[in-house]
């Protein structure tokens, strides 16, 4: 099982025992040296529509536990949804902070203490309010066998570019897990500005 493309290239796959259950972790790095996994359970036929989540490292949210956003919560949901449904795929990209960077994040949330949003903070650091891009999924998808998929966000964005590389994106099933007093305000942030697709109720309107 091997693909490549000038940018992005398979380098290895190995089993990966979890809380969740047993995936396997298939390792991928682009040019430049940055490296971004991909994790599949079960198996399934080229044809076949599976669930899959784009989700981006979030140290914060996925290792330390934070309640500041909901990034963690919504890993561990995938992960169960995966193996609820006996297959699936999580694309894992390095791109922490929406693609600032760990140590950019944490001076944005710096700025976050003291009132400003979370678009407001990226900006306010000279950079976009989402700086991710998804190229390397097409490449992770081809390496698993997926050209169809049913895709795990709130985030229209992941949908278009997904259908921009030729993945066929059959449905999108919300993701609304994780929202906390913590991160209310960043989720309604995102909904209102970033067009993130997150139930009203959810937020308690």
């Amino acid at each position: 099982m091997t693909s490549t493309s000038p940018q992005y290239r398979f380098v290895s796959a190995a089993k990966l025992p979890t809380r969740k259950g047993e995936f396997t972790i298939h390792g991928f790095v682009e040019e430049g040296g940055t490296e971004h996994v991909a994790l599949s359970y079960g198996s399934w036929q080229p044809d076949d529509v599976v669930p899959i989540r784009i989700h981006s490292e979030c140290l914060t949210g996925d290792a330390l536990f934070s309640t500041r956003c909901d990034c963690g919560f919504q890993l561990e949901r995938a992960m169960e949804n995966i193996v609820e449904r006996g297959y699936g795929v999580l694309l894992y990209l390095r791109q922490e902070g929406r693609g600032i960077g760990l140590i950019n994040k944490i001076r944005a949330y710096h700025l976050q203490d003291n009132g400003m949003d979370t678009v407001e903070a990226n900006e306010h650091l000279g950079f976009d309010a989402d700086m991710r891009t998804y190229d390397m999924c097409k490449v992770m998808l081809d390496t698993l066998k997926v050209k169809n998929v049913e895709l795990m966000t709130n985030n229209p964005r992941k949908t278009a570019a997904l259908e921009a590389l030729g993945i066929n994106v059959v449905a999108r099933k919300p993701i609304d897990h994780g929202v906390t007093k913590d991160n209310k305000h960043y989720i309604r942030t995102k909904t209102e500005k970033l067009g993130h697709a997150f139930d009203p109720h959810v937020l308690g309107d």
